[in-house]
């Protein structure tokens, strides 16, 4: 605080950072704990906390709470609700009527950070709707549409870990925001970065009358009346003799998926209890992502084989997401991953709306996926008929596309990627962690009144419209510069200018496509230019061989990660799975030492 006297560092324009935060800052606790690190003299840790800025990046903002600039706090959340207040204002008219959505996840902090947003756009005059308890994050975008509010916030950081929080923005559109808003937002942060004095004062919610209304209730009866209405076998879920295992992972889901359970005509699953309410601390998870697979879902098991139950729902803290994991006929379990739920739910989406509207033209039917999970729908839609669409990775953008869809009066039957995150219908344009369970405990009851499990269908979907095999992983590497030094190379390969790998294996493979979204180079199109958006800021190219496996290698917008994706797309004549395992397995390998080479470049590998 300016009172003590001005910071010493021997960096004046560090020195003026930290006085400024401590003027600004009104919260001793911090003060004392950056009195602390000065003390240390670690100019180094300093200059990352107060001459960085967290930037907004997918959808908004994400990260370590602590003080400083370059972390969450009280200090820059109010900065970003202040920013994002004055480019709403700057949008047009009609803003405060319009208003905005609240919501927050059980993280620590995320109530307090929810507080300090909705006191700045109560002091402004701004109508806000803000959930009285914490709530999925697809509440919040479900209620910008229901209320047709300008904007919506939640206050989260998914499956993050237990030291993370993130504020995530939602446009009137319902979907996530895209370029250029998150720019522009993070400019107009920029430009009122000075926190006005009323921010702080949160008990202007207790006197803030119609200014502030909480949407449970009614969000509640208006999202659970949807999933009613789609549940087409009321009779079939109330009589299955299939026990459901679920666990909320210390997060926010246990209610709602127990409210969704009931309208489908469910009888009541078995909760993990451990898991069961929200925990900031996530005690029983080192990381609280059902995608983690076993690490994340041994509780859960364990609580199925002790009451007989075949099938394990799980979501992430939030509850956007959905992990399933069965056991097989065999007694062992089987964790599904992304693609695999995704072409479930696809083939029962489709199922659903055939029921539904039996008069309606396929080709008026969309499903999407993100460019870097499975081609599985691809596949289907051409024997199907339904219209298929990729898009970027993340659901900002399939969102924003099913929002141009739906203007057309398109039918959006599904969307999803492969990391869990699954959007069943169009009544949210999210992934949805709740309405997907459903869906999937629906499918599932289905499927046993014929004798059948996931597995099977999983099994005869690929049957069908052929194997999609795949392996999904990642190396860590907190080293902005050999990320680049990677990716550089492979587009300079073997030392020539703007020439990419051939093959793999010593010309075993041979690589007969390439797309570089960074670049915006795509080596399919005539001018070699790509159709999908390019960002200079992140690293993702995609390459395709000639026995049908597709690898996107790309970086992660919120973790240290070089992420990559493969997938074997087999025709439906290559039915010998062992073989395209054994391919993949190879092709996998020699992606990784050759591409990658994580030795060389001193990559972490992903633990187990």
């Amino acid at each position: 605080m300016a009172s003590k006297g001005r910071v010493i560092t021997g960096n004046d324009t560090l020195d003026g950072k930290i006085n400024e935060y401590f003027e600004w800052y009104k919260d001793l606790k911090s003060e004392d704990e950056i009195h602390e690190i000065v003390k240390s003299k670690d100019v180094g840790v300093l200059s990352e906390l107060f001459l960085k800025r967290l930037q907004f990046g997918t959808a908004g903002l994400r990260g370590r709470m602590g003080p400083g600039y370059s972390q969450l706090n009280d200090l820059v959340i109010i900065q970003t609700g202040q920013g994002l207040l004055q480019y709403l204002i700057n949008g047009g008219e009609g803003f405060k009527e319009k208003g905005i959505v609240i919501g927050y996840d059980g993280r620590h902090n995320s109530h307090r950070f929810a507080e300090l947003t909705a006191t700045i756009f109560i002091n402004s005059g701004v109508k806000v709707y803000m959930y009285s308890k914490v709530c999925p994050t697809p509440f919040v975008p479900f209620a910008v549409m229901k209320y047709k509010c300008a904007a919506g916030i939640m206050i989260t950081a998914s499956h993050n870990p237990k030291e993370d929080n993130g504020y995530k923005v939602y446009w009137e559109n319902g979907a996530q925001i895209i370029p250029p808003h998150d720019k522009e937002i993070q400019k107009s942060i920029l430009d009122n970065l000075e926190p006005s004095l009323t921010s702080w004062d949160v008990s202007v919610l207790n006197a803030a009358g119609s200014l502030c209304k909480d949407p449970l209730g009614e969000v509640m009866e208006d999202y659970f009346r949807i999933i009613k209405n789609d549940t087409v076998y009321p009779e079939t879920n109330k009589s299955t003799i299939l026990k459901f295992t679920y666990t909320a992972m210390h997060g926010v889901g246990y209610e709602y998926m127990k409210e969704a359970f009931r309208v489908a005509n469910f009888k009541p699953f078995v909760v993990v209890e451990e898991q069961r309410d929200p925990d900031p601390d996530f005690p029983t998870v080192k990381f609280p992502n059902p995608e983690e697979g076993k690490s994340a879902l041994d509780l859960s098991i364990k609580t199925a084989d002790a009451n007989k139950s075949t099938i394990v729902l799980a979501n992430d803290p939030d509850a956007d997401r959905l992990g399933c994991a069965v056991r097989t006929k065999d007694g062992d379990w089987r964790i599904l991953n992304g693609n695999e739920i995704g072409a479930l739910l696809a083939w029962w989406m489709l199922h659903l709306h055939r029921v539904s509207h039996p008069d309606d033209n396929p080709a008026d039917a969309y499903m999407l996926a993100s460019t870097v999970s499975s081609k599985i729908l691809a596949s289907m839609a051409k024997k199907e008929g339904f219209q298929f669409e990729e898009t970027l990775t993340g659901f900002k953008w399939m969102g924003n596309r099913c929002v141009k869809l739906l203007e057309e009066k398109k039918h959006v039957l599904f969307a999803y990627e492969e990391a869990i995150g699954f959007m069943c219908g169009s009544s949210v344009l999210d992934k949805d962690g709740i309405s997907a369970g459903i869906r999937l405990a629906e499918l599932t009851t289905y499927l046993e009144t014929m004798g059948l499990t996931l597995l099977d269908k999983l099994e005869e979907i690929y049957k069908i419209y052929g194997h999609h095999i795949s392996d999904n992983s990642y190396w860590i590497c907190h080293n902005q510069e050999t990320i680049k030094k990677i990716f550089e190379r492979l587009r300079n390969f073997a030392g020539q200018q703007n020439t990419y790998p051939t093959s793999i294996a010593g010309g075993k493979y041979s690589i007969i496509a390439v797309r570089d979204l960074t670049t915006g180079y795509d080596s399919t199109k005539p001018d070699n230019k790509a159709v999908l958006p390019t960002s200079k800021s992140s690293q993702m190219i995609t390459f395709t061989f000639d026995n049908g496996l597709v690898s996107t290698l790309r970086t992660s917008g919120t973790e240290p990660k070089i992420k990559y994706y493969n997938e074997l797309c087999a025709s439906p004549e290559q039915q010998n799975i062992d073989t395209l395992k054994n391919i993949l397995a190879e092709m996998v390998s020699a992606i990784v030492e050759e591409f990658l080479m994580p030795k060389a470049n001193s990559l972490i590998p992903r633990s187990s």
